[in-house]
């Protein structure tokens, strides 16, 4: 699968490394050129002609820490990190917002929102406590105090997310933030000291009591709320009973190909199926989904 097609990749910013590493290189791209993207805490400036909205560094504020995003047409890009405090939660508006967005722009948004957002998390060192400060671009943060000096880098949590298929059926499930009627691919987040196979199985038999095998690797998609990376996967099950754990889900069923496909149809036009509500086009399982009933 073509990773332009899914949200939040595909960002034609050229992310430079080699700038990084040179403080002269990276003083040399802060100029007069230098675009600086505009956002209201973590949420994107969509501008009147429906794209992200770009400034110059005299837009920051006079002590904002700069993340290098990248070069673009050899311009320096950067994003500015929030203050202290001034960080809310996402606005309602967000997603209205993101999905007048086309996909680099909204691959660009969503590299910018993870750094600023790790950065303004990140301001003390886990080690130690003392202050840190942005080194190499915002790629990594050096804690200030001599007796440590440790080093932080931006974090990404792997997630897995998959179709779990008996019989030419998909099991799907639902949180109690869904909206009602809506079905996704189940989801959670890697262990320390699992494979993503074992992460797959873990997850499908907590929420759902089924044991799955034969997992497979379809896509990935980076989501940046906060910084993490879905790991869309696809396992066969040999027994259908389903036991929910409602501290999880509100629900989990099984669902026929002719209902997902007309879930489907329904979700390109805005709408519900008539079984269930597909997840939206952004969402990665939105693509597998779209996978499953390409493959046939």
């Amino acid at each position: 699968m073509s990773a332009s097609v899914v949200a939040f990749a595909g960002s034609r910013i050229d992310r430079a490394d080699h700038v990084r590493q040179s403080g002269d290189a990276l003083a040399g791209l802060m100029n007069h050129r230098a675009r600086l993207l505009l956002l209201d805490g973590l949420d994107p400036v969509i501008s009147e002609d429906n794209t992200l909205s770009w400034g110059s560094l005299a837009d920051a504020d006079a002590d904002a820490e700069l993340v290098f995003l990248g070069l673009s047409e050899e311009r320096g890009c950067f994003a500015a990190v929030p203050l202290a405090g001034s960080v809310a939660p996402a606005n309602p508006r967000l997603w209205q917002a993101m999905a007048t967005l086309d996909a680099e722009e909204l691959a660009t948004y969503g590299g910018a929102r993870s750094m600023v957002d790790w950065h303004a998390r990140h301001r003390f060192c886990a080690r130690c406590g003392s202050p840190t400060s942005l080194a190499k671009g915002g790629w990594q943060r050096n804690c200030l105090s001599e007796s440590c000096n440790a080093e932080h880098f931006p974090r990404v949590d792997p997630v897995t997310i998959m179709l779990v298929e008996h019989d030419n059926n998909i099991l799907l499930g639902r949180q109690p933030r869904f909206p009602a009627g809506n079905y996704s691919a189940l989801a959670g987040f890697v262990e320390p000291g699992e494979t993503i196979e074992e992460a797959v199985a873990r997850e499908v038999f907590e929420e759902a009591g089924v044991v799955v095998r034969d997992v497979a690797y379809v896509m990935s998609q980076p989501w940046p709320f906060p910084s993490s990376l879905m790991i869309g996967c696809h396992a066969l099950a040999d027994d259908p009973a389903i036991t929910v754990d409602t501290n999880e889900l509100d629900d989990a069923c099984w669902f026929t190909r002719a209902q997902v496909e007309d879930a489907m149809r329904a979700a390109q036009a805005g709408g519900r199926g008539e079984a269930f509500g597909a997840p939206p086009p952004f969402a990665v399982a939105h693509h597998l989904l779209n996978w499953w009933v390409r493959r046939g």
